[in-house]
């Protein structure tokens, strides 16, 4: 037996949400230690996390009655938490793959069966209330449209809810007809839902603390933190509160906005008109009950995204007031309801910790469990992890040992050729195939966890055309074969690009998508990981086990890179003293240097060209330079890491390197277009170092020659060799060079990028429009239809790149210009007691008369993309008068100026009511 235990950090204003019973769960077998050594993460409520990790507390002997007995509880629970109907005597069962969710009690025993509530299992099995179908778990019945409520998890029945169903031929449901509309006869006093007269009489008097239900009397202390189910709509609620000073007869409230004419004047009016039953104990207090939420997925951070709202309307909780005639009591408790909750989310986790850990016995190294799960777990699931960072790291050392191995193997093959062998090894398809003779598929998490598409043992979920089979627990499957979930893969050629990883296709019931570069990605996520965990040995046993063969680790191959014979004359042209201490290394073999320097327009005899030694230099390059990023910004999200890597290692970069340092000048080349290149860019280089503190990253204004960073990536190349194939001493070279290197701090962003960004923020229509004359590429860059930058380049990605900055200051330079403008007319208008309106304006007014923020709706949107005009209209809410005339304002080109438009008019109406 495992006891679950849940631990709060941090405070919730909602301590409601924090009141649970706890469970334990019995397995059939002892689990894996790394299991209960694993935190899981639970975001129920803001500003809390609860971390819910399991407990061994002993191995249990159970009697065939108890067993008998916790079936049935198990069965009666989850059916309510997961909205399936089961009945527990007839649910299939597998005993060599279940477990079970029994409630405990808060003492420890010696003996862990005394932990079981017991008289809570007995009560709630053996209770008449599961005789009512409106306490179980609610049925499937016809809609009657498309409409999904409550994202599709939730199927809410009443009695008042029977529509025009039977019209189309439906068939009706035997206790709530076809689900819709209202009914033609009285169907709550049809069924006995509400008690009569002399029900009423014998069953005594609510004025003595007794409180008169739809299934009897109940007393009103007790009922406070119980479930109810309303009998008119089938819904569930918490019971809040008992409200004394409430009735039946207490006027009905209208509708926030709401201007007409009262619809009802009491509640005892309002399910009269609206259901057609005439309440019994009209002065009875009412129940002021809340919510009873769908079982949700508690592993993704959902409160993260809550920009603009403020910290009240966030943390504000909805209440309904109930006439308790109208109500069952549930037989669930609500703590013990709110506690199981928690539960599959606690047990998808152990279910894909338990796959992790089954992959890890097959490859067969000791590797953290956990950081294999890490592997597996796609950014698409939105939990606190994903491989993202790990699919970085093993990218590029995957890149480094295979360009190695090629290297050395086929001395004779030009840069051309290893490039293109190199990419036959670890192209993205080749990835995919390994991953799926591996079974991988099997393994990964691609998917959003969904309570309502997750199987309890007992309660096998429902699946309708919006919930197919997508998620299926590791308990209802087979351990020992590979296929522990079924996958359809769709590989490049043929992926549906509609289709995101994890969902789930209209057509099939047994299948979840995943994309080939899925697979791929979680091939190189799982180096990464092993590579970390265990150094290149580990690295290198993972590839060797996927189906990577580079034969033996090159560090151990008898092939040695032999000295070339570089002829007398050419080793006295180069000036060794200065290359070498620019680099502050000195060679053993001076022949690799000359080879790193010697472009292919320089022939000579006996020295080759650079270009092998810069097919392995920039492998290792882009291997340490990657390695060193990872290490040192751990907490960096993956999007932002990758944003540093491309920054740092990049052909841009490192010809800014090769500049400062100087090691231009040791070029040997033969080309005079070559040579003026080299100039011009040298130039602007040397300008930038004037800068204090500037440094592009490779995001200059003149594009490098690509030979210029080839010769850095090849001159690293030359240092691994002739160092013995050491990656430390070329990283020992290398980091000085680099410095400074691209930090979070200074990372710049590309313009285009930043423009993109900005015009997304403020609605605008962003279009670029490029044309050629000759020899120059123009960019010209249109916001809303109104050209704001133009540039011209030889290339056209440059050409854009500097219309996209030349855009952006001139749209700083504007609104610099209007904030110096406005602020210079409302000092004026101010000295004249008048102001200037804008949205603000209205917005703060609505704060301080405790209005609801303004209303607004797009009236028209229309024109050609690159000139869009927007109209918008605006209304208001006031507490005093109600809502407002909708003030139309003029078509704009944004949507920001749009609404102002709208709020001016509206200010002056207002002013012309208040004035």
């Amino acid at each position: 037996m495992y006891t679950i235990i849940c631990v709060n950090n941090g405070s919730s204003k909602d301590p409601f949400l924090t009141k649970v019973s706890d469970f334990a769960v019995l397995f059939g077998k002892e689990l894996d230690a790394e299991v209960l050594s694993m935190s899981v993460d639970l975001f129920i409520v803001r500003a809390m996390i609860t971390k819910a990790s399991l407990v061994f507390r002993g191995s249990i002997d159970i009697t065939e009655s108890q067993m008998a007995s916790l079936k049935n509880f198990h069965v009666r629970l989850m059916s309510i938490v997961l909205d399936v109907d089961v009945d527990p005597a007839t649910t299939p069962w597998d005993p060599a793959k279940a477990y079970l969710f029994v409630p405990v009690v808060g003492d420890k025993f010696v003996d862990p069966i005394k932990e079981v509530d017991w008289d809570l299992v007995d009560n709630i099995i053996t209770t008449n209330a599961w005789s009512n179908p409106l306490q179980r778990a609610r049925p499937d019945v016809f809609l009657g449209t498309n409409e999904r409520t409550l994202g599709g998890d939730r199927r809410e029945y009443g009695f008042g809810k029977l529509r025009h169903g039977l019209a189309f031929g439906h068939k009706p449901h035997p206790t709530y007809g076809i689900r819709g509309a209202v009914a033609p006869f009285d169907v709550v006093k049809a069924t006995g839902v509400v008690p009569s007269r002399d029900t009423i009489e014998v069953q005594g008097d609510w004025t003595k603390g007794n409180l008169i239900m739809a299934d009897g009397v109940a007393r009103a202390e007790d009922l406070v933190g119980r479930i109810i189910t309303a009998a008119h709509s089938g819904k569930r609620f918490y019971v809040d509160t008992i409200c004394y000073d409430m009735s039946a007869e207490t006027s009905f409230p209208r509708k926030e906005g709401y201007l007409g004419p009262v619809e009802y004047s009491s509640y005892a009016d309002y399910y009269k008109l609206k259901y057609g039953v005439e309440l019994s104990c009209k002065q009875q207090a009412l129940i002021r009950g809340r919510g009873v939420s769908y079982c949700k997925n508690l592993l993704s951070p959902r409160f993260e995204h809550s920009e603009g709202e403020s910290e009240e309307a966030l943390d504000k909780t909805y209440y309904v007031f109930l006439p308790p005639e109208l109500c069952f009591v549930h037989p669930l408790p609500g703590s013990l309801v709110r506690g199981a909750q928690r539960l599959p989310s606690i047990m998808r986790r152990v279910e894909s910790m338990l796959l992790a850990i089954q992959l890890k016995h097959i490859i067969q190294f000791p590797v953290p469990a956990s950081k294999i799960l890490e592997a597996l777990t796609a950014a698409s699931c939105q939990e606190t992890f994903c491989y993202e960072r790990a699919e970085l790291l093993g990218d590029a050392y995957l890149k480094w040992v295979v360009s190695r191995f090629l290297f050395l193997k086929y001395p004779q093959k030009h840069e051309g050729q290893l490039t293109r062998m190199r990419q036959q090894m670890v192209s993205n398809m080749v990835l995919y195939q390994y991953a799926l003779n591996k079974g991988l598929q099997s393994y990964i998490q691609a998917d959003r966890f969904a309570p309502s598409r997750w199987a309890a043992p007992g309660v096998l979920p429902v699946f309708d055309e919006d919930t197919k089979d997508g998620d299926t627990s590791l308990f209802d499957q087979e351990h020992a074969t590979a296929d522990v979930l079924p996958v359809k893969v769709h590989g490049d050629g043929f992926e549906d690009e509609d289709m995101e990883d994890g969902e789930i296709e209209s057509d099939s019931s047994s299948y979840r998508v995943l994309s080939s570069k899925t697979l791929a990605d979680v091939v190189e996520a799982l180096i990464g990981v092993y590579y970390v965990e265990g150094g290149k040995h580990a690295a290198n046993h993972l590839m060797k086990w996927i189906g990577i063969q580079v034969e033996s680790d090159p560090d151990e191959m008898d092939s040695i890179v032999k000295p070339s014979n570089v002829p007398e004359s050419i080793l006295r042209s180069v000036n060794f003293e200065a290359l070498e201490g620019a680099l502050k290394i000195e060679f053993k073999n001076r022949a690799l240097l000359v080879e790193a320097i010697t472009h292919a327009s320089r022939p000579s005899s006996g020295v080759s060209c650079y270009q092998r030694l810069e097919f392995v230099g920039d492998a290792v390059l882009d291997h340490l330079i990657t390695r060193h990023l990872f290490f040192t910004y751990t907490n960096l999200p993956p999007g932002r890491l990758t944003d540093l890597r491309a920054a740092a290692v990049n052909n841009e970069n490192f010809a800014r390197v090769a500049v400062k340092h100087l090691l231009h000048v040791h070029l040997r080349h033969g080309s005079s277009a070559l040579e003026k290149q080299i100039r011009d860019f040298v130039k602007e280089v040397q300008d930038e170092l004037l800068k204090p503190g500037f440094n592009s990253f490779g995001l200059g204004d003149c594009k490098a020659p690509k030979v210029l960073g080839d010769i850095v990536e090849s001159i690293a190349g030359a240092i691994f060799l002739d160092s013995g194939r050491d990656t430390a001493v070329v990283w020992r070279v290398f980091q000085p060079l680099l410095h400074p290197m691209v930090t979070p701090e200074t990372l710049p962003m590309h313009p285009v990028r930043e423009l993109q960004e900005r015009c997304q923020q403020q609605a605008e229509g962003l279009e670029y429009k490029a044309s050629r004359s000759g020899n120059l590429a123009t960019v010209e860059v249109f916001i809303d239809g109104v050209q704001v930058g133009v540039a011209q380049n030889p290339q056209k990605k440059m050409a854009q790149k500097l219309a996209a900055r030349n855009a952006l200051a001139v749209l700083k330079e504007k609104e610099t210009a209007e904030a110096k403008e406005n602020c210079e007319e409302n000092g004026k208008k101010k000295k004249n007691g008048n102001q200037t309106f804008t949205r603000q304006t209205l917005n703060d007014i609505c704060l301080r008369r405790n209005w609801p923020m303004p209303f607004y709706r797009c009236v028209n949107e229309g024109g050609p993309a690159h000139a869009k005009r927007f109209t918008f209209a605006v209304k208001v809410n006031t507490t005093d008068r109600g809502w407002t005339d909708e003030c139309i304002g003029e078509p704009m080109p944004s949507v920001k100026k749009a609404k102002d438009s709208a709020a001016v008019l509206l200010l002056e109406l207002l002013n012309k009511w208040y004035s």
